[in-house]
Protein backbone atom coordinates (compact mmCIF):
# COMPACT_ATOMS: atom_id res chain seq x y z
CA UNK A 1 0.00 0.00 0.00
CA UNK A 2 2.62 2.17 0.98
CA UNK A 3 4.52 1.69 -2.36
CA UNK A 4 1.39 2.11 -4.22
CA UNK A 5 1.27 5.38 -2.72
CA UNK A 6 5.12 6.35 -3.09
CA UNK A 7 4.45 5.22 -7.09
CA UNK A 8 1.54 7.99 -7.13
CA UNK A 9 3.05 10.63 -5.15
CA UNK A 10 6.33 10.39 -7.76
CA UNK A 11 3.89 10.31 -11.37
CA UNK A 12 2.48 13.17 -10.15
CA UNK A 13 5.35 15.09 -9.30
CA UNK A 14 6.91 14.23 -12.34
CA UNK A 15 3.62 15.48 -14.29
CA UNK A 16 3.68 18.84 -12.44
CA UNK A 17 7.43 19.28 -12.80
CA UNK A 18 6.89 18.53 -16.95
CA UNK A 19 4.04 21.42 -17.00
CA UNK A 20 6.17 23.58 -15.07
CA UNK A 21 8.88 23.36 -17.24
CA UNK A 22 7.65 22.59 -20.89
CA UNK A 23 4.22 25.63 -20.23
CA UNK A 24 4.15 27.70 -16.70
CA UNK A 25 7.69 28.48 -17.19
CA UNK A 26 7.47 30.06 -21.00
CA UNK A 27 4.78 31.90 -19.99
CA UNK A 28 6.69 33.47 -16.97
CA UNK A 29 9.70 34.02 -19.35
CA UNK A 30 7.31 35.61 -21.88
CA UNK A 31 5.54 38.07 -19.43
CA UNK A 32 8.92 39.15 -17.87
CA UNK A 33 10.56 40.36 -21.51
CA UNK A 34 7.47 42.04 -21.90
CA UNK A 35 7.65 44.32 -18.86
CA UNK A 36 11.46 43.86 -18.66
CA UNK A 37 12.28 47.24 -18.85
CA UNK A 38 9.43 49.34 -17.31
CA UNK A 39 9.13 51.09 -14.71
CA UNK A 40 7.04 49.25 -11.72
CA UNK A 41 5.75 52.47 -10.12
CA UNK A 42 2.45 52.28 -9.58
CA UNK A 43 1.60 55.39 -9.12
CA UNK A 44 3.18 56.49 -12.49
CA UNK A 45 1.17 54.46 -14.50
CA UNK A 46 -0.36 56.29 -17.91
CA UNK A 47 -3.78 56.05 -19.24
CA UNK A 48 -3.79 52.53 -20.92
CA UNK A 49 -5.67 51.49 -24.71
CA UNK A 50 -5.56 48.14 -23.77
CA UNK A 51 -2.51 46.30 -23.78
CA UNK A 52 -0.42 49.35 -24.88
CA UNK A 53 3.27 49.84 -23.40
CA UNK A 54 4.75 52.17 -20.36
CA UNK A 55 7.51 54.28 -21.46
CA UNK A 56 10.98 53.22 -19.91
CA UNK A 57 12.15 55.43 -17.58
CA UNK A 58 15.95 54.43 -17.87
CA UNK A 59 18.65 57.47 -17.80
CA UNK A 60 20.16 55.41 -20.86
CA UNK A 61 21.07 57.62 -23.55
CA UNK A 62 19.59 54.78 -26.31
CA UNK A 63 16.00 53.20 -25.07
CA UNK A 64 16.39 49.45 -25.07
CA UNK A 65 13.81 47.91 -27.92
CA UNK A 66 11.22 45.62 -26.89
CA UNK A 67 12.37 42.10 -27.45
CA UNK A 68 11.32 40.31 -30.40
CA UNK A 69 10.18 37.30 -28.88
CA UNK A 70 7.15 39.55 -28.00
CA UNK A 71 6.11 40.65 -31.02
CA UNK A 72 3.09 38.48 -32.42
CA UNK A 73 3.09 36.32 -34.99
CA UNK A 74 0.79 37.30 -38.08
CA UNK A 75 -0.22 34.61 -40.18
CA UNK A 76 -0.77 36.86 -43.01
CA UNK A 77 2.83 38.35 -42.54
CA UNK A 78 1.22 41.46 -43.87
CA UNK A 79 1.44 45.48 -43.57
CA UNK A 80 2.38 46.86 -39.89
CA UNK A 81 1.18 50.12 -41.23
CA UNK A 82 -2.22 48.76 -42.48
CA UNK A 83 -2.73 47.30 -39.37
CA UNK A 84 -1.94 50.71 -37.50
CA UNK A 85 -4.46 52.36 -39.23
CA UNK A 86 -6.91 49.83 -38.48
CA UNK A 87 -6.69 50.54 -35.02
CA UNK A 88 -9.37 52.38 -32.96
CA UNK A 89 -7.44 55.56 -31.89
CA UNK A 90 -6.76 55.55 -36.06
CA UNK A 91 -10.56 55.57 -36.79
CA UNK A 92 -12.20 58.10 -33.86
CA UNK A 93 -15.47 59.29 -34.84
CA UNK A 94 -14.49 62.98 -35.36
CA UNK A 95 -17.26 65.76 -35.01
CA UNK A 96 -19.63 66.13 -37.83
CA UNK A 97 -18.55 69.45 -39.42
CA UNK A 98 -20.43 72.88 -40.37
CA UNK A 99 -20.44 75.19 -43.50
CA UNK A 100 -18.19 77.27 -41.06
CA UNK A 101 -15.47 74.62 -40.37
CA UNK A 102 -14.86 73.67 -44.10
CA UNK A 103 -12.37 75.83 -45.18
CA UNK A 104 -13.99 76.40 -48.80
CA UNK A 105 -17.32 75.77 -50.59
CA UNK A 106 -17.43 74.02 -53.61
CA UNK A 107 -18.73 77.17 -55.91
CA UNK A 108 -16.15 79.53 -54.01
CA UNK A 109 -13.01 76.75 -55.22
CA UNK A 110 -14.28 76.48 -58.48
CA UNK A 111 -14.65 80.19 -59.08
CA UNK A 112 -10.98 80.78 -57.88
CA UNK A 113 -10.13 77.74 -60.20
CA UNK A 114 -11.44 79.62 -63.16
CA UNK A 115 -9.63 82.97 -62.51
CA UNK A 116 -6.55 80.87 -61.87
CA UNK A 117 -7.64 79.52 -65.95
CA UNK A 118 -8.25 83.39 -67.19
CA UNK A 119 -5.11 84.33 -65.76
CA UNK A 120 -2.87 82.06 -67.14
CA UNK A 121 -4.50 82.65 -70.58
CA UNK A 122 -3.74 86.30 -70.57
CA UNK A 123 -0.66 86.35 -69.05
CA UNK A 124 0.87 83.34 -72.08
CA UNK A 125 -0.37 84.94 -74.54
CA UNK A 126 1.41 88.32 -73.25
CA UNK A 127 4.17 86.61 -72.87
CA UNK A 128 4.10 85.00 -76.32
CA UNK A 129 3.76 88.18 -78.19
CA UNK A 130 6.82 89.12 -76.16
CA UNK A 131 8.59 86.01 -76.76
CA UNK A 132 8.64 86.36 -80.58
CA UNK A 133 10.46 89.43 -80.77
CA UNK A 134 13.05 88.57 -78.71
CA UNK A 135 13.58 85.12 -80.38
CA UNK A 136 13.36 83.08 -77.00
CA UNK A 137 12.25 79.28 -77.85
CA UNK A 138 9.18 78.12 -75.65
CA UNK A 139 7.89 74.65 -74.97
CA UNK A 140 4.28 74.61 -76.22
CA UNK A 141 2.25 72.91 -73.19
CA UNK A 142 -1.47 72.53 -73.57
CA UNK A 143 -3.16 73.34 -70.29
CA UNK A 144 -6.21 71.34 -69.49
CA UNK A 145 -9.10 72.71 -67.35
CA UNK A 146 -10.34 69.69 -65.09
CA UNK A 147 -12.73 70.39 -62.39
CA UNK A 148 -12.17 67.17 -60.62
CA UNK A 149 -8.50 67.79 -60.79
CA UNK A 150 -7.24 66.33 -57.35
CA UNK A 151 -6.11 69.75 -56.19
CA UNK A 152 -8.98 70.39 -56.52
CA UNK A 153 -10.51 68.02 -54.15
CA UNK A 154 -7.89 68.47 -51.67
CA UNK A 155 -8.46 71.69 -51.39
CA UNK A 156 -12.16 71.35 -50.83
CA UNK A 157 -11.18 68.49 -48.38
CA UNK A 158 -9.62 70.64 -45.31
CA UNK A 159 -10.97 71.77 -42.49
CA UNK A 160 -10.45 72.96 -39.31
CA UNK A 161 -9.22 69.38 -37.96
CA UNK A 162 -7.04 68.59 -40.77
CA UNK A 163 -5.50 69.25 -44.02
CA UNK A 164 -7.33 65.72 -44.97
CA UNK A 165 -9.54 62.70 -43.67
CA UNK A 166 -7.74 59.73 -42.20
CA UNK A 167 -9.37 57.86 -45.17
CA UNK A 168 -9.42 60.34 -48.25
CA UNK A 169 -8.09 58.48 -51.74
CA UNK A 170 -7.10 61.97 -53.29
CA UNK A 171 -4.60 62.05 -51.10
CA UNK A 172 -2.44 58.88 -52.82
CA UNK A 173 -3.60 60.05 -56.38
CA UNK A 174 -2.59 63.46 -55.84
CA UNK A 175 0.80 62.20 -55.26
CA UNK A 176 0.53 60.26 -57.74
CA UNK A 177 -0.38 63.11 -59.70
CA UNK A 178 2.95 65.45 -58.63
CA UNK A 179 5.23 62.68 -59.15
CA UNK A 180 4.30 61.87 -62.98
CA UNK A 181 1.93 64.95 -64.53
CA UNK A 182 3.38 67.29 -67.14
CA UNK A 183 5.47 70.30 -65.57
CA UNK A 184 4.53 73.40 -68.16
CA UNK A 185 5.44 76.10 -65.96
CA UNK A 186 8.64 76.98 -63.81
CA UNK A 187 8.91 80.11 -61.27
CA UNK A 188 10.46 81.61 -58.17
CA UNK A 189 8.01 81.04 -55.37
CA UNK A 190 6.64 84.22 -53.61
CA UNK A 191 9.09 84.64 -50.84
CA UNK A 192 11.48 84.31 -53.26
CA UNK A 193 10.56 86.88 -55.10
CA UNK A 194 9.93 89.01 -52.16
CA UNK A 195 13.69 88.24 -50.89
CA UNK A 196 15.22 88.35 -54.62
CA UNK A 197 16.10 92.78 -54.73
CA UNK A 198 13.69 94.13 -51.49
CA UNK A 199 15.82 92.51 -48.86
CA UNK A 200 17.44 94.43 -45.90
CA UNK A 201 20.36 92.11 -45.97
CA UNK A 202 21.62 93.19 -42.53
CA UNK A 203 18.53 91.45 -41.15
CA UNK A 204 18.50 88.25 -42.77
CA UNK A 205 20.88 85.43 -41.49
CA UNK A 206 20.80 82.93 -44.00
CA UNK A 207 22.10 82.75 -47.54
CA UNK A 208 19.37 82.42 -49.51
CA UNK A 209 21.43 80.09 -52.22
CA UNK A 210 20.52 77.79 -49.14
CA UNK A 211 17.11 77.14 -49.32
CA UNK A 212 16.52 77.23 -53.18
CA UNK A 213 12.86 76.42 -54.08
CA UNK A 214 10.54 76.55 -56.73
CA UNK A 215 6.85 76.91 -57.77
CA UNK A 216 5.91 74.16 -60.27
CA UNK A 217 2.56 74.10 -61.84
CA UNK A 218 0.99 71.05 -63.79
CA UNK A 219 -0.85 70.78 -67.06
CA UNK A 220 -4.61 70.95 -64.42
CA UNK A 221 -3.00 73.98 -63.04
CA UNK A 222 -2.17 72.53 -59.92
CA UNK A 223 1.48 73.66 -57.82
CA UNK A 224 3.36 72.33 -55.65
CA UNK A 225 6.97 73.23 -54.51
CA UNK A 226 10.17 71.76 -55.28
CA UNK A 227 12.93 71.59 -53.04
CA UNK A 228 16.34 69.84 -54.55
CA UNK A 229 18.55 68.17 -53.21
CA UNK A 230 21.51 69.83 -51.02
CA UNK A 231 22.96 66.93 -49.53
CA UNK A 232 23.56 63.23 -49.18
CA UNK A 233 21.40 60.82 -47.50
CA UNK A 234 23.86 59.70 -45.42
CA UNK A 235 25.66 63.08 -44.37
CA UNK A 236 25.24 64.64 -40.66
CA UNK A 237 24.57 68.38 -40.62
CA UNK A 238 28.30 69.50 -39.42
CA UNK A 239 28.50 69.85 -35.84
CA UNK A 240 29.69 74.14 -36.37
CA UNK A 241 26.74 74.46 -37.72
CA UNK A 242 23.88 76.81 -36.29
CA UNK A 243 20.32 75.71 -36.89
CA UNK A 244 19.58 79.13 -39.37
CA UNK A 245 22.66 77.76 -41.95
CA UNK A 246 21.16 74.81 -41.66
CA UNK A 247 20.73 72.86 -45.39
CA UNK A 248 17.44 72.54 -45.75
CA UNK A 249 16.92 68.82 -47.18
CA UNK A 250 13.91 67.59 -49.71
CA UNK A 251 13.84 63.73 -48.08
CA UNK A 252 13.50 65.95 -44.68
CA UNK A 253 10.15 67.15 -46.40
CA UNK A 254 9.35 63.81 -48.05
CA UNK A 255 10.02 61.52 -44.40
CA UNK A 256 8.14 64.73 -42.16
CA UNK A 257 4.63 64.21 -44.41
CA UNK A 258 4.85 60.58 -43.82
CA UNK A 259 5.48 61.02 -39.89
CA UNK A 260 2.47 63.25 -39.51
CA UNK A 261 0.26 61.02 -41.52
CA UNK A 262 1.57 57.99 -38.85
CA UNK A 263 1.10 60.30 -35.88
CA UNK A 264 -2.10 61.26 -36.94
CA UNK A 265 -2.17 64.97 -36.94
CA UNK A 266 -2.37 65.02 -40.99
CA UNK A 267 -0.79 69.11 -41.16
CA UNK A 268 1.49 68.40 -43.35
CA UNK A 269 0.55 69.05 -46.97
CA UNK A 270 1.06 65.79 -49.21
CA UNK A 271 4.74 65.77 -50.06
CA UNK A 272 6.48 63.36 -52.72
CA UNK A 273 9.95 62.64 -54.62
CA UNK A 274 10.56 63.20 -57.99
CA UNK A 275 13.63 63.33 -60.71
CA UNK A 276 13.00 66.48 -62.63
CA UNK A 277 14.97 67.36 -65.78
CA UNK A 278 15.83 70.98 -65.32
CA UNK A 279 16.60 71.37 -68.82
CA UNK A 280 13.20 70.50 -70.39
CA UNK A 281 11.04 70.79 -67.33
CA UNK A 282 12.32 74.01 -65.88
CA UNK A 283 14.61 75.95 -67.76
CA UNK A 284 12.05 75.26 -70.97
CA UNK A 285 8.87 76.24 -69.22
CA UNK A 286 10.41 79.45 -67.18
CA UNK A 287 8.52 82.22 -68.42
CA UNK A 288 10.68 84.32 -65.26
CA UNK A 289 14.11 86.09 -67.04
CA UNK A 290 15.25 86.31 -63.81
CA UNK A 291 14.89 82.32 -63.04
CA UNK A 292 16.63 81.04 -67.02
CA UNK A 293 19.87 84.00 -66.22
CA UNK A 294 20.53 82.08 -63.28
CA UNK A 295 20.94 78.48 -65.46
CA UNK A 296 24.20 77.76 -66.43
CA UNK A 297 26.99 74.39 -67.57
CA UNK A 298 28.92 73.56 -65.14
CA UNK A 299 32.80 72.12 -66.56
CA UNK A 300 30.98 68.68 -65.61
CA UNK A 301 28.66 69.54 -68.20
CA UNK A 302 25.66 69.61 -65.47
CA UNK A 303 22.64 71.52 -65.58
CA UNK A 304 22.88 74.15 -62.86
CA UNK A 305 21.26 76.83 -61.59
CA UNK A 306 21.08 79.42 -58.12
CA UNK A 307 19.33 82.08 -56.25
CA UNK A 308 19.48 85.68 -57.46
CA UNK A 309 19.05 87.98 -54.92
CA UNK A 310 21.74 91.12 -53.35
CA UNK A 311 23.85 88.85 -51.51
CA UNK A 312 25.33 85.77 -51.41
CA UNK A 313 23.80 84.17 -55.02
CA UNK A 314 26.97 82.76 -56.65
CA UNK A 315 27.55 79.88 -58.41
CA UNK A 316 29.11 77.94 -55.01
CA UNK A 317 25.38 77.53 -54.05
CA UNK A 318 23.41 76.24 -56.93
CA UNK A 319 22.50 72.83 -57.41
CA UNK A 320 23.69 70.55 -60.48
CA UNK A 321 21.78 67.44 -62.30
CA UNK A 322 23.34 64.56 -63.28
CA UNK A 323 23.95 65.78 -65.99
CA UNK A 324 20.30 67.23 -66.04
CA UNK A 325 17.93 65.21 -63.76
CA UNK A 326 17.88 66.06 -60.09
CA UNK A 327 15.90 64.44 -56.96
CA UNK A 328 13.92 66.90 -54.96
CA UNK A 329 10.85 67.36 -53.27
CA UNK A 330 7.08 68.02 -54.58
CA UNK A 331 4.70 69.39 -52.23
CA UNK A 332 0.95 70.39 -52.41
CA UNK A 333 0.21 73.81 -52.71
CA UNK A 334 -2.33 75.40 -50.04
CA UNK A 335 -5.29 77.70 -51.75
CA UNK A 336 -4.15 81.06 -52.32
CA UNK A 337 -4.22 83.57 -49.88
CA UNK A 338 -6.59 85.42 -51.69
CA UNK A 339 -9.58 82.94 -51.34
CA UNK A 340 -7.99 81.02 -48.05
CA UNK A 341 -5.55 83.88 -45.97
CA UNK A 342 -3.11 82.69 -43.65
CA UNK A 343 -1.87 84.18 -40.32
CA UNK A 344 2.06 83.39 -39.72
CA UNK A 345 2.38 83.86 -35.79
CA UNK A 346 5.44 83.87 -34.13
CA UNK A 347 6.35 81.01 -32.01
CA UNK A 348 6.58 81.78 -28.49
CA UNK A 349 9.26 79.36 -28.00
CA UNK A 350 11.49 80.25 -31.17
CA UNK A 351 14.66 80.86 -30.88
CA UNK A 352 17.37 83.59 -30.91
CA UNK A 353 18.45 83.98 -34.77
CA UNK A 354 21.65 85.26 -33.60
CA UNK A 355 25.35 83.74 -32.99
CA UNK A 356 24.99 84.48 -28.98
CA UNK A 357 21.26 85.68 -27.68
CA UNK A 358 19.18 83.25 -25.85
CA UNK A 359 15.06 83.87 -25.80
CA UNK A 360 13.53 83.94 -22.44
CA UNK A 361 12.07 80.38 -22.61
CA UNK A 362 15.54 79.01 -22.62
CA UNK A 363 16.83 80.94 -19.37
CA UNK A 364 13.00 80.78 -17.51
CA UNK A 365 11.75 77.25 -17.17
CA UNK A 366 8.57 78.90 -15.39
CA UNK A 367 8.03 80.86 -19.24
CA UNK A 368 4.81 78.53 -19.77
CA UNK A 369 3.34 79.88 -16.80
CA UNK A 370 3.54 83.06 -18.37
CA UNK A 371 2.11 81.97 -21.98
CA UNK A 372 -1.13 80.08 -20.23
CA UNK A 373 -1.91 83.95 -18.82
CA UNK A 374 -1.62 85.40 -22.56
CA UNK A 375 -4.04 85.42 -25.36
CA UNK A 376 -4.15 83.50 -27.70
CA UNK A 377 -2.65 79.98 -25.47
CA UNK A 378 -5.39 81.01 -22.04
CA UNK A 379 -8.39 79.44 -24.18
CA UNK A 380 -8.90 76.65 -26.39
CA UNK A 381 -6.45 74.33 -27.81
CA UNK A 382 -4.14 76.74 -29.46
CA UNK A 383 -1.20 75.46 -26.80
CA UNK A 384 -2.23 72.01 -27.14
CA UNK A 385 -1.25 72.54 -30.38
CA UNK A 386 1.77 74.11 -29.68
CA UNK A 387 2.75 70.90 -27.81
CA UNK A 388 1.91 68.49 -30.58
CA UNK A 389 3.93 70.71 -33.10
CA UNK A 390 7.20 70.22 -30.58
CA UNK A 391 6.37 66.62 -29.61
CA UNK A 392 6.46 66.47 -34.21
CA UNK A 393 9.78 68.75 -34.19
CA UNK A 394 11.16 66.59 -31.76
CA UNK A 395 10.51 63.74 -33.65
CA UNK A 396 12.10 65.03 -36.85
CA UNK A 397 14.91 66.75 -35.16
CA UNK A 398 13.68 70.54 -36.33
CA UNK A 399 15.19 73.44 -34.64
CA UNK A 400 13.64 75.59 -36.66
CA UNK A 401 10.23 76.40 -35.94
CA UNK A 402 10.41 80.13 -35.64
CA UNK A 403 6.64 80.52 -36.77
CA UNK A 404 3.88 78.81 -37.45
CA UNK A 405 0.52 79.35 -39.79
CA UNK A 406 -3.24 79.16 -39.02
CA UNK A 407 -5.95 79.90 -41.41
CA UNK A 408 -7.20 82.84 -40.68
CA UNK A 409 -11.41 81.52 -41.55
CA UNK A 410 -10.88 79.78 -38.54
CA UNK A 411 -9.80 81.77 -36.21
CA UNK A 412 -8.05 80.28 -32.64
CA UNK A 413 -9.73 76.87 -33.06
CA UNK A 414 -7.98 75.85 -36.07
CA UNK A 415 -5.34 73.38 -36.87
CA UNK A 416 -1.58 74.99 -36.77
CA UNK A 417 0.02 74.10 -40.38
CA UNK A 418 3.47 72.08 -40.25
CA UNK A 419 4.89 73.61 -42.57
CA UNK A 420 8.43 74.13 -43.92
CA UNK A 421 9.88 70.66 -42.63
CA UNK A 422 13.38 70.77 -44.15
CA UNK A 423 15.66 71.01 -41.64
CA UNK A 424 14.60 68.14 -40.28
CA UNK A 425 16.43 64.57 -39.98
CA UNK A 426 19.81 66.38 -40.07
CA UNK A 427 21.63 64.78 -36.95
CA UNK A 428 20.44 60.92 -36.02
CA UNK A 429 23.37 61.11 -33.42
CA UNK A 430 22.18 63.90 -30.98
CA UNK A 431 18.26 64.33 -29.65
CA UNK A 432 17.80 67.93 -29.49
CA UNK A 433 15.99 67.82 -25.95
CA UNK A 434 15.64 72.02 -25.99
CA UNK A 435 12.90 71.25 -28.69
CA UNK A 436 10.51 69.70 -26.30
CA UNK A 437 10.66 72.54 -24.12
CA UNK A 438 6.73 73.61 -24.62
CA UNK A 439 5.68 69.79 -23.50
CA UNK A 440 8.19 69.74 -20.62
CA UNK A 441 7.59 73.74 -18.96
CA UNK A 442 4.19 73.26 -19.52
CA UNK A 443 3.18 69.55 -18.44
CA UNK A 444 0.44 69.67 -20.65
CA UNK A 445 -0.68 67.06 -23.49
CA UNK A 446 -3.55 65.15 -25.40
CA UNK A 447 -5.13 62.27 -24.48
CA UNK A 448 -5.39 60.99 -28.48
CA UNK A 449 -1.96 62.08 -29.05
CA UNK A 450 -0.57 60.37 -25.84
CA UNK A 451 -2.27 57.10 -26.31
CA UNK A 452 -0.88 56.77 -30.31
CA UNK A 453 2.90 57.46 -28.82
CA UNK A 454 2.25 54.65 -27.04
CA UNK A 455 1.08 52.81 -29.23
CA UNK A 456 4.01 53.35 -31.66
CA UNK A 457 6.28 52.35 -29.13
CA UNK A 458 4.84 48.73 -29.27
CA UNK A 459 6.99 46.23 -30.82
CA UNK A 460 4.40 45.39 -33.16
CA UNK A 461 3.35 49.04 -34.30
CA UNK A 462 7.15 50.30 -34.05
CA UNK A 463 7.30 53.64 -35.12
CA UNK A 464 10.74 52.76 -37.29
CA UNK A 465 9.21 49.96 -39.19
CA UNK A 466 5.57 51.74 -40.31
CA UNK A 467 7.75 54.59 -41.26
CA UNK A 468 10.34 52.40 -43.28
CA UNK A 469 7.30 50.73 -44.70
CA UNK A 470 5.42 53.91 -45.44
CA UNK A 471 8.55 55.64 -47.63
CA UNK A 472 9.11 52.40 -49.21
CA UNK A 473 6.24 53.55 -50.95
CA UNK A 474 8.32 56.87 -52.26
CA UNK A 475 9.64 56.94 -55.91
CA UNK A 476 13.25 58.10 -54.27
CA UNK A 477 13.57 55.18 -51.57
CA UNK A 478 15.34 54.90 -49.42
CA UNK A 479 14.58 58.28 -48.22
CA UNK A 480 16.20 57.93 -45.08
CA UNK A 481 18.96 55.85 -43.65
CA UNK A 482 18.76 53.39 -40.96
CA UNK A 483 20.17 55.77 -38.18
CA UNK A 484 17.31 58.16 -38.52
CA UNK A 485 14.87 55.38 -38.38
CA UNK A 486 16.54 54.05 -35.22
CA UNK A 487 16.60 57.92 -33.48
CA UNK A 488 12.90 57.93 -33.97
CA UNK A 489 12.38 55.19 -31.69
CA UNK A 490 15.34 56.69 -29.53
CA UNK A 491 13.23 60.03 -29.07
CA UNK A 492 9.99 58.61 -29.04
CA UNK A 493 11.20 56.84 -25.64
CA UNK A 494 12.39 60.34 -24.54
CA UNK A 495 9.32 61.73 -25.26
CA UNK A 496 7.11 59.05 -22.85
CA UNK A 497 9.82 59.85 -20.47
CA UNK A 498 9.35 63.58 -19.93
CA UNK A 499 5.55 62.91 -19.68
CA UNK A 500 5.96 60.67 -16.86
CA UNK A 501 7.84 62.72 -14.99
CA UNK A 502 4.63 65.28 -15.51
CA UNK A 503 2.67 62.83 -14.37
CA UNK A 504 5.11 62.14 -11.15
CA UNK A 505 5.03 66.25 -10.16
CA UNK A 506 1.25 67.05 -11.03
CA UNK A 507 -0.63 63.62 -11.62
CA UNK A 508 -2.24 62.79 -14.82
CA UNK A 509 -5.54 64.38 -13.96
CA UNK A 510 -3.53 67.78 -14.44
CA UNK A 511 -1.35 66.58 -17.63
CA UNK A 512 -3.76 64.61 -19.88
CA UNK A 513 -6.05 66.62 -21.24
CA UNK A 514 -8.78 65.70 -23.41
CA UNK A 515 -9.50 66.99 -26.98
CA UNK A 516 -11.88 66.50 -29.79
CA UNK A 517 -14.42 69.04 -28.15
CA UNK A 518 -16.17 72.17 -28.78
CA UNK A 519 -14.44 75.07 -27.65
CA UNK A 520 -13.89 76.08 -24.73
CA UNK A 521 -13.02 79.17 -22.29
CA UNK A 522 -9.72 77.24 -21.20
CA UNK A 523 -8.75 73.31 -22.15
CA UNK A 524 -10.64 71.14 -20.24
CA UNK A 525 -8.33 68.33 -18.21
CA UNK A 526 -9.48 65.40 -16.87
CA UNK A 527 -10.31 67.12 -13.01
CA UNK A 528 -12.21 69.56 -14.59
CA UNK A 529 -14.17 67.23 -16.60
CA UNK A 530 -15.09 65.25 -13.19
CA UNK A 531 -16.51 68.29 -11.70
CA UNK A 532 -18.56 69.47 -14.69
CA UNK A 533 -20.44 65.99 -13.81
Amino acid sequence: MRRDRFLLAAALAALFSADFYFILLPKLQSRRHTAGDVCSCSNLSLPSLETLVRPQLSNRTRAPFPSQETSPNFDDGGSKLKRLFSQPLYNIQTPELKQEEKLLQLEQLIEYYRRKVSHWERHKKLYDEAASFTNISLKAQKMTYDPDANWLKFHLGINRYALYSRDDPTILQLLWDMENMTIVSADYTQDEKALKGACDCTQVVKPSGHHLKLALKMHNFGKAMFKPMRQQRDEETPEDFFYFVDFQRHNAEIAAFHLDRILDFRRVPPVVGRRVNLTREVLQVAHNEDLRAVFFTSPANNTCFFAKCLYMCKTEYAVCGSPELLEGSLSAYLPGLTVAPRLSIPNPWKRSYTFSEREEWEVNPFFCDSIKQAYPYNSGNRLLNIIDMAIFDFLIGNMDRHHYEIFTKFGDEGLLLHLDNARGFGKHSHDEMSILAPLSQCCMIKHSTLLRLQLLARSDFRLSDVMRESLEKDPLRPVLTEPHFLALDRRLQKILRVVQRCIRRLGKDEVITRDFIKPTATPQTATAMKRSR
